[in-house]
């Protein structure tokens, strides 16, 4: 039998979407709701990573060991995330587990107790969060690009600020959930060994009668990106770019990903090769891609020793450059056989496909077949990509690095 997929909105507008896959015996569930840190109101920065963990702490009739308790006999493999526009809970169990595992969910997502006694330890688990940026030199260049170069409030840290977060009362967290918690605009995913009916009229069940609320919209603000140096008085040097890319929804979007995947596809790839290898110049190159619904970003890292960090920087822009001059067969073959690895380990893992089916309808408003995303990867040609690079070429790129000395982008 083919791919399985069913959708269905509730009244609330809910939106509940589920893949049975017949070869498999666990169940995945996957939750968004728009509360990302683009939602953190000015002065509580941090609010919403504080209220992701906060909020599994007590729920319904049960408190906060109660509740890991029930989860945790459960034999529930979960995890909670702040992204810039969602929040997303996530939780992988036998099948027959599952719909014990949405029910406990309900009550987190509904009825959660967000206790004044657990906020302390909530708050010094986000500080030490903040503090183990600073020992990520990699992470938080990343970090510093996207303030730079994203206009806000896309460009916030999930982390938000340490006197924001030092700041917050148990009531300041409840008053985000009570603000942004609500059926309407979110996503709950279901993949797995699971039967849609009465998965769905378990659903109803649960989340039915949870009353819609307002919708709080994020306006990105005009801004231009921004390159800039900061200083860290250290023997290396971190070199963040970002350049205009297309979103998901584009029809350029599988050319695009396949531009960053000839530069950062494996060990065979350009940047790879030609800055590591060849010159031996960083300990770590990359490019890749990443998306809003509304843009799309080239980004590339590269991490070397501060007397080699503006050769690096020469050499990484000038592969980025390059790529509109040619991209050969080989090039395209091998990111033809990533992005199928990729689709093939993506059906066999429920996580994954629960993960997939939410994020396309949150992208596109529609779940995408199998079928459609293997002919847009066997469709891509070297022509194909140049002519993408010719629309959206590689220009306009925005520098942050982190380091002893600041770097010149090259001309």
């Amino acid at each position: 039998m083919g791919q399985q997929v069913f959708q269905h909105a509730l009244p609330n507008g809910l939106v509940l979407l589920a893949e049975r896959m017949d070869h498999v015996r666990s169940a995945a569930m996957n939750f968004l709701v728009p509360a990302g840190s683009a939602f953190d109101p000015p002065g509580q920065l941090g609010v919403g990573t504080v209220l992701a963990d906060l909020i599994t702490r007590g729920a319904g009739d049960r408190d906060s060991r109660q509740l890991s308790l029930a989860l945790d006999n459960l034999g529930l493999d979960r995890d909670e995330s702040v992204g810039a526009l969602n929040m997303r809970f996530w939780g992988s169990t036998l099948a027959r587990n599952l719909p014990a595992g949405l029910e406990v969910y309900a009550d987190i997502l509904r009825r959660p107790h967000l206790p004044d006694d657990e906020l302390e330890p909530v708050q010094a688990l986000a500080l030490q969060d903040i503090q183990s940026l600073e020992d990520a030199p990699q992470q938080k260049v990343m970090v510093e690009l996207r303030r730079r170069y994203y206009p806000h409030p896309l460009n916030r840290d999930r982390r938000g600020r340490a006197e924001d977060i030092e700041g917050l009362t148990a009531e300041d967290v409840r008053r985000q959930y009570r603000r942004l918690f609500r059926p309407n605009g979110a996503i709950l995913s279901v993949a797995g060994a699971v039967d849609w009916e009465p998965l769905k009229a378990q659903v109803e069940r649960l989340f039915g009668d949870w009353p819609a609320g307002e919708e709080v919209a994020v306006t990105p603000e005009p801004a231009a990106p921004r390159s800039e140096h900061l200083h860290k008085d250290t023997q290396q040097t971190q070199i963040a770019l970002a350049s205009p890319s297309v979103p998901v929804g584009h029809p350029d979007y599988y050319a695009a990903r396949a531009a960053a995947s000839v530069l950062s596809g494996g060990m065979s790839s350009r940047l790879f090769t030609e800055v590591r290898e060849k010159r031996g110049l960083c300990y770590s190159v990359h490019a890749f891609h990443e998306s809003f619904k509304d843009r799309g970003t080239m980004l590339a890292y590269a991490g070397t020793r501060s007397e080699r960090a503006q050769e690096t920087l020469d050499v990484t822009v000038g592969e980025l450059r390059r790529l509109a001059d040619g991209i050969t067969d080989d090039e395209i073959d091998r990111v033809k056989a990533g992005l199928k690895s990729s689709l093939i380990m993506q059906e066999e893992s429920t996580s994954a496909r629960a993960g997939a089916i939410a994020t396309d309808w949150y992208y596109l408003g529609r779940v995408r077949p199998f079928e459609e995303i293997q002919a847009a990867i066997d469709g891509l040609t070297p022509a194909g990509v140049l002519d993408h690079l010719g629309r959206h070429p590689v220009r306009d790129m925005t520098l942050v690095t982190l380091g002893p000395d600041p770097l010149r982008m090259p001309e």
